[in-house]
Formats: structure tokens, C-alpha cells, sequence
């Protein structure tokens, strides 16, 4: 009876470096899709809570409120972790000594640099697991066709041996060759997919980032609107967050 030729025979009739490109790409779409389940799920909890903290945000009284909702809650969002910069710049400022570089120039500039330090660990945060997204994309596809290429040499060779070079001898082994560059399409489809849909995602939330740290920075700079004038002038950034100092 005559062997049809599917999946299992190409399994079957795979070498060593068959096997290892197979595994390859098993590796391949398990990474792919380990981080397209993580990353979806963690992105949607930090949109939720940074919505949610926004809200609060806007509608504190004062920015020990916000302090307080940040110890309760917790650093979940980018939108947190700003602010959790810029406080911890404040409190730094007024402890400061004078003595080392990180803690030279005025308040301003001291919670400047505090803001941009935080955008960019969000930055670099956010792209964990782009590179192997992009990786896999552009590199599947390839995989697959080697091993394409692979199987479509062994099967002429065994053609040649045997010496037979009907349609039926040489469409089964090269057919389930083709095996092999679907497997890369199918590997690297959702990782471009993922990649693109990751990347916007990206932008979006630094984008909605860099504009709340234009308002915190302007906030914190003129101070609390429902602070009253004090005798002594003080720096802005230090009126603002004087009930959290």
C-alpha cells in the first residue's frame, strides 16, 4: 500500500536538521505567543489604571492626596510612576546636600530631569519583548524556507537513487517540503501582527504620557491652586507639594 504523503510521513522522513528547524520554530511561536497572551493582558490592567488614577488625579485637592493613592495603590502605570518621580524629586531637592551632580540647578530643572528619567524607564519598559516580536517576523519566514530548501534537496537525492522521476514521485516529497514555509508563515504572521499592534499601543500611552508630564510639570511649577500665598517666596515646585514634604 502506498504511503500518503501528509505531515506525519514529512515527520517521519525529517533528518536531524529537519527535526532542529521544526523545533526552532515550535520555539519560535511559543514565544510569540507567551508574550502576545502577557503583554495583551498587562497592557489592559495598566490602562485600567491609569485611568483610574487620571481620575483621581484631576479631582485630589492637593498633591498629598495624590502622594497617599500612590502608597495605597501602588506604581501599576506609567501615569504613577511619573509622579512618583516627580515627588520623590521634590523630597530629594529638599534634602539635597549640594555635594553631588545629580543635585545641581534649580527645582525646576531638578524635576525636569526626575520626569524625563521616568519617561524614559516607561519607554524602555513598555518594549520588552519588541525585539523578539521583530525577530521572529522577519526571521521565520526564512527558517521555514530553508528548511523548504533542505527538503526539497533530500527528496531529489532520493529520487535520483531510486531513479524513478514520475509526477507522483516527485510531487509527495516536494509538497511536503512546502511543509516547512507554511510553518514559517504561520509562525511569523502573528508576530508581525503583534508587533504592530504592540507598537501602537506604545505610542498612544507615551504620547498620553508626555502630555500629563507637561501638565504635572506645570502644575507642581506654579503650585497648588488652593494653596494660599505664603509670607516667604518659595520655588513653585516646592509650593505644590507642600503638604506631601
Amino acid at each position: 500500500m502506498q504511503t500518503v504523503p501528509g505531515f506525519t510521513h514529512f515527520l517521519a522522513q525529517a533528518d536531524a536538521v529537519g527535526h532542529f528547524i521544526l523545533l526552532l520554530l515550535l520555539v519560535m511561536s511559543v514565544a510569540t505567543w507567551y508574550l502576545i497572551v502577557t503583554k495583551t493582558l498587562a497592557n489592559r490592567k495598566m490602562r485600567r489604571a491609569a485611568a483610574d488614577f487620571q481620575a483621581f488625579f484631576w479631582n485630589a485637592g492637593e498633591m498629598a492626596s495624590v502622594s497617599d493613592y500612590i502608597r495605597k495603590h501602588g506604581v501599576n502605570d506609567p501615569f504613577t510612576h511619573l509622579t512618583h518621580h516627580g515627588l520623590r524629586a521634590v523630597e530629594q531637592y529638599l534634602e539635597r546636600s549640594g555635594s553631588r551632580l545629580i543635585e545641581s540647578g534649580s527645582a525646576d530643572e531638578f524635576l525636569t530631569r526626575a520626569l524625563r528619567r521616568a519617561i524614559d524607564q516607561d519607554t524602555a519598559r513598555m518594549e520588552y519583548g519588541h525585539t523578539v516580536l521583530a525577530s521572529v517576523a522577519s526571521s521565520a519566514p526564512f527558517v521555514g524556507l530553508f528548511g523548504t530548501v533542505w527538503g526539497i534537496y533530500h527528496a531529489l537525492l532520493a529520487i535520483g537513487i531510486s531513479g524513478s522521476g514520475t509526477l507522483d514521485k516527485v510531487a509527495g516529497p516536494v509538497g511536503e517540503a512546502l511543509i516547512m514555509t507554511a510553518l514559517g508563515l504561520a509562525v511569523a504572521i502573528p508576530a508581525v501582527l503583534a508587533y504592530n499592534a504592540f507598537s501602537r499601543f506604545n505610542r498612544v500611552m507615551l504620547a498620553e504620557v508626555d502630555g500629563f508630564a507637561h501638565d504635572l510639570f506645570a502644575f507642581m511649577s506654579t503650585g497648588s491652586r488652593s494653596q494660599a500665598p505664603e509670607s516667604a517666596p518659595r520655588s513653585g515646585v516646592l509650593r505644590a507639594v507642600s503638604g506631601v514634604a
